[in-house]
């Protein structure tokens, strides 16, 4: 591991209690502020926001302004906190670190009365518009779960704007014809929400208690990893956000064929359908103890033709590897990025 990058160092810049309290009544810095004290890793402090594409995109923005930039995706039922102790070591390092609000989490809102769409393609596009409001031309793209998926699709897609990936569980790019097959009883069970979520009643359930959901989701896909309530809450506040429902819903609809994309998109799906290989330089890794449906790394493997390495993290680590295991998450990125 490059030096510098430790426990140790899980402090990055940001505001103290004012901060916080600010962040968690909504209160929003415009885009060009600047955090100036030092706290511990408990939060992200004053949240920035612009407009991007369809999106006012609520975003954490840290590092040197300067640096490298590299963009964590966070996934559900998770949020930016996933990246909570990650962003600060790669800040460490020199790198400057966007961790922004998937549409439909935290202080990210539409700008007008869009479809709210969580199919594959328009999630990725949504980072690609972040990048053109940010100006980064290219960037280190990482990811979990959802994430993940977002980061592979920007990487297959738009090579030129990924100058490395990080990927947890490999590679996720999905499509609705491949969604049909059926799979073995044992492998249909993991994905019981899913098919919960394409019933009335569990978009129902889903709504009105999402909190319990996420949290039973967390212990299931992370059995090993004793959060406590305080770290569940931090991010559980994300599923407030008035579209949060709609876009989990129809995601997971989407994927089953049981919801209408949009045809604006209809092109991308095509193009990843035919599950595009990843050129740019790629780590993926995997949680020995990730309790989520994912695919064995060897099924994946040969969609990576660049530089390409993965890595098994050890020692209970589930399905929210960057929370669990930042450290080496952290050290993915930057060695990834060094390729």
């Amino acid at each position: 591991m490059p030096d510098g990058i430790d426990q140790d160092r899980r402090r990055f810049l940001g505001t103290a209690a004012m901060a916080v309290a600010a962040t968690q009544l909504g209160l929003i810095a415009p885009a060009a502020a600047q955090q100036a004290t030092e706290e511990p890793a408990t939060s992200f402090g004053l949240l920035n926001q612009i407009d991007a594409g369809v999106l006012s995109v609520g975003y954490a923005d840290i590092g040197p302004a300067g640096g490298p930039p590299v963009i964590l995706l966070h996934g559900w039922p998770y949020d930016i906190h996933t990246y909570v102790d990650v962003a600060p070591l790669l800040a460490s390092k020199g790198y400057r670190v966007i961790v922004p609000y998937l549409r439909g989490y935290g202080t990210t809102r539409f700008l007008s009365s869009a479809v709210r769409n969580g199919q594959q393609s328009a999630i990725a596009l949504d980072i690609i518009a972040l990048m053109d409001a940010l100006k980064i031309d290219k960037a280190t793209i990482g990811g979990c779960d959802w994430g993940a998926r977002t980061a592979c699709i920007v990487a297959a897609l738009w090579p030129e704007r990924c100058r490395a990936l990080v990927s947890v569980s490999g590679y996720l790019i999905g499509s609705q014809e491949a969604n049909k097959m059926p799979l073995p009883p044992n492998a249909e069970l993991q994905w019981w929400y899913q098919y919960y979520f394409a019933t009335e009643r569990g978009q129902a359930g889903y709504e009105k208690y999402t909190r319990d959901f996420a949290k039973l989701i967390w212990q299931i896909a992370s059995p090993k990893w004793t959060f406590d309530n305080a770290t569940f809450d931090r991010s559980a506040a994300a599923f407030d956000n008035p579209d949060h429902v709609a876009i989990v819903i129809h995601n997971y609809r989407w994927r089953l064929g049981l919801a209408e994309g949009e045809p604006k998109y209809g092109d991308l799906e095509q193009r990843l359908a035919k599950f595009p290989v990843i050129t740019v330089p790629a780590i993926t890794l995997e949680g020995d103890a990730n309790g989520a449906p994912h695919p064995d790394p060897s099924a994946y493997a040969k969609k990576f033709s660049g530089r390409y390495e993965h890595r098994t993290i050890n020692g209970g680590i589930g399905h929210n590897l960057p929370q669990e295991a930042p450290q080496a998450f952290a050290k993915a990125v930057v060695e990834a990025d060094g390729h």
